[in-house]
């Protein structure tokens, strides 16, 4: 039967060790040649033969686009824990282009006369089973759990699992007996025999077998991908070829051919005139039978569907990640909160935003927007529900020099920003993390590094694109569309998803970037000190500041801070006051660019939970406070607190410029705890010193909260854009602004 697999050609080349190149070159000829797959056979036992794991490295490196396998790995010769790392290695090297092939191992004198053991046929296919469990969980690194495995090959204790390989790494079994082929259907993704070895009528048995084993253990046939290697035969006129190959696939179910020959116009002949004249005929065969074709999910993947999602009618157009897709784990969770989405879409454009958004309003889910940053406030996943992630558009466009006038997509994060800026000397404040996403950013606030020099990530935003609750497209700026531009700016997320940002943004060289330690023994007065110095500062300096409980009876707290300055002499002049806040343990300042200060590797989002952060916008730090907040440390409620310093050019634009309020504040103020109970109950003794709230360091989702980051009459103004612009509430799953005051 045809199994309706995409259908693709490979290449089975000689490792041969003399000349060592030629291998390689062949791989890079059937990349040029447009093969999907090139393949080496494995017996690290010949000495005629490169080493076949290190072959398929050295080929990964010296191509692009092809996929590699072994054809097929002796199982027995490599540890599958080791081997599950190396795959997972090289899969992440090559860019997700690696397949697992696996055999239960053969030639077992030359294997032994190398010191491994003899096994029986079923103590082969018995130790290929065990190798297939642990590989597979060895790479699921979203466990967290350590790996114990007793098995009777392989025994793990407390191993720990990862690195996840790139992609779902496909593993294929060379099998002819009915025991391996058994395995097939049970566990594996392909069937990997040779022609050569297979006796007429052997395909159709073999998969009779693997199918009703597959069926056996709740899977679906077609799951399994069927390959064949076939010989190569410089003399065979290309419509034999093509007479034999198109039954294989139509009739026996194969769907990967792969060529073995090492004679390159061979290579050549097959790609340029027997691949083409075998896809036309398989097509027109498929056409007429109405074979199903295409990438098919998985019984396993499809019982993880959930509720409320009709699957079913997601547009062809939009890529998108279920939750049995392997990478599901790396798009389930935010930096801090665990999610568990029913589907994450991932849109290229704003056209596919909309497209997106159509589909999730017809939805019965939730429905959360992503930038692709940290989604502090964890409004960024959700349970079952659909979440539109726009990491996937990252471009980074100068529009004008003359005007330092750059649009960004909203995937985009503020390290690759930075470092697009860098070479131009430009800069824009940004966040005090590489890894933030612009979106989330962009329309919360942004306070950042260069905030009381330059203002806030918004104050320098000129126009953005949307996609609106109702699926229209606007280009938002002060000539167009004021309003919403007005609402953009500190309320972004309740208005539509903006797709991209123009911003002009600011001259900016190396800065003194510093970092501080201290003794906070005295934590009120550390506080209340570094308040001082920073409300004394001159504007080019930013600092914030970082306690927590003391640890071993020690309490410390950490300042970092940048200058606007390349200058030597004016650095330490704005640090030194910082410095002499407390007893110093350590220091380092450097002149580095700005990309420099944003340049730090990105943080797993593999968050866990929810989390319970508070946040407060202050005017000073007065004595009252620092020894509220003190207490707040001592007491072990919160394990993270930072003050942030703002004020400066933040100030300095008008409270109803834009929906950001609360402008004249010094200070932003956020702590994470482990218990919401206790810290709401803790910080409702700090509450009596603010004067507002920053809505990205804030998870607690109660109205009153709207009214601590909106002063009255900006949530009125803004609840009316909201009946005008989003009357459904379509974007609702954050810090929402009920079109009806609810």
């Amino acid at each position: 039967m045809d199994y309706g697999h995409p259908l693709q050609f490979g290449t089975f080349i000689t490792p041969a060790a003399d000349p060592p190149q030629a291998a390689v070159a062949r791989a890079q000829l059937s990349e040029q040649l447009g093969f999907d797959l090139v393949t080496f056979q494995d017996h690290p036992y010949q000495p005629a033969f490169l080493d076949t794991w290190t072959l398929l490295s050295w080929v990964a490196a010296q191509t692009s686009s092809i996929h590699l396998a072994g054809n097929v790995l002796n199982v027995p010769l490599r540890p599958a824990p080791v081997l599950a790392r190396a795959a997972a290695s090289l899969d992440l090297l090559a860019e997700g282009r690696l397949a697992l092939g696996l055999g239960a191992g053969a030639f077992w004198d030359a294997m032994v006369a190398m010191g491994f053991p003899r096994r029986t046929p079923a103590e082969s296919v018995d130790q290929l089973s065990e190798a297939i469990d642990v590989i597979r969980e060895i790479w699921r690194a979203d466990d967290r759990a350590q790996l114990r495995y007793s098995g009777d090959y392989y025994r793990l204790r407390g191993a720990k699992r990862g690195p996840a390989p790139a992609h779902e790494v496909p593993i294929w079994l060379g099998a002819y007996k009915p025991r391996m082929l058994r395995l097939v259907g049970a566990k594996a993704d392909g069937w990997l025999p040779s022609l050569s070895y297979l006796k007429p009528g052997d395909l159709r048995t073999g998969n009779a077998i693997i199918d009703e084993a597959a069926t056996a253990a709740g899977r679906d046939p077609r799951e399994i991908r069927r390959l064949l290697n076939v010989s190569g035969d410089p003399s065979k006129p290309v419509g034999r070829w093509v007479d034999e190959i198109v039954p294989l696939v139509v009739e026996d179910g194969v769907g990967t051919v792969i060529l073995g020959s090492d004679d390159p116009l061979e290579l050549q002949r097959f790609a340029e005139e027997v691949i083409p004249a075998v896809r036309e005929q398989v097509a027109a065969a498929r056409s007429a039978a109405g074979t199903a074709t295409g990438p098919m999910r998985s019984a396993a993947k499809l019982a993880k569907r959930r509720e409320g999602i009709d699957y079913d009618a997601l547009p062809a157009s939009l890529e998108a990640i279920e939750p049995g897709d392997f990478a599901y784990a790396k798009v389930r969770s935010t930096y801090m909160r665990g999610g568990a989405p029913g589907l994450v879409i991932q849109p290229r454009d704003a056209d596919e935003v909309a497209t997106a958004l159509a589909f999730a309003r017809d939805q019965k889910v939730p429905l959360a927007v992503r930038s692709g940053g940290h989604g502090i406030s964890g409004r960024s996943t959700n349970d079952g529900g659909l979440v539109i992630d726009l990491s996937r558009m990252r471009k980074i466009t100068v529009l004008s020099e003359a005007d330092r006038l750059v649009r960004i997509e909203a995937g985009a994060r503020w390290k690759e920003v930075a470092a697009a800026l860098a070479p131009h000397g430009w800069a824009l404040s940004s966040g005090d993390y590489g890894g933030v996403g612009v979106g989330g950013l962009a329309t919360a606030g942004g306070i950042g590094w260069l905030a009381r020099e330059h203002g806030l990530t918004i104050d320098r935003l000129r126009a953005a694109d949307l996609v609106l609750a109702d699926g229209s497209k606007v280009h938002v700026s002060a000539a167009e569309h004021r309003d919403l531009f007005w609402a953009v700016r500190g309320a972004g997320a309740n208005f539509g998803i903006v797709t991209a940002f123009e911003f002009q943004v600011d001259e900016v060289g190396e800065v003194g970037f510093g970092q501080f330690v201290y003794d906070a023994s005295d934590a009120a007065g550390l506080l209340e000190r570094w308040g001082a110095a920073m409300e004394a500062a001159p504007r080019d300096l930013t600092t914030n500041l970082i306690m927590g409980p003391p640890r071993r009876g020690q309490a410390l707290a950490q300042v970092y801070g940048v200058v606007d300055s390349s200058t030597p002499d004016t650095i330490i002049d704005r640090l030194t006051p910082i410095a002499r806040i407390a007893p110093l343990l350590d220091q380092q300042v450097q002149v580095v660019p700005y990309a420099g200060v944003m340049n730090v590797p990105d943080a797993p989002h593999d968050g866990q939970g929810d989390p319970v952060a508070r946040s407060g916008l202050i005017d000073h730090l007065t004595p009252e406070f620092a020894a509220a907040a003190a207490h707040l440390i001592a007491s072990g409620t919160v394990y993270f607190f930072q003050v942030r310093s703002v004020g400066g050019a933040v100030a300095e634009v008008a409270e109803d410029a834009t929906a950001y309020s609360h402008r004249s504040a010094n200070f932003s103020v956020v702590a994470f705890g482990a218990s919401r109970s206790r810290l709401d109950a803790a910080w409702g003794v700090l509450a009596t010193h603010f004067r507002g709230l920053y809505l990205s360091f804030e998870t607690d989702q109660h109205p009153k909260r709207l009214e601590e980051a909106w002063p009255p009459a900006t949530l009125a103004r803004l609840r009316a854009l909201k009946e005008r612009y989003d009357p459904a509430n379509v974007f609702r799953d954050n810090f929402n602004i009920d079109p009806m005051g609810d």
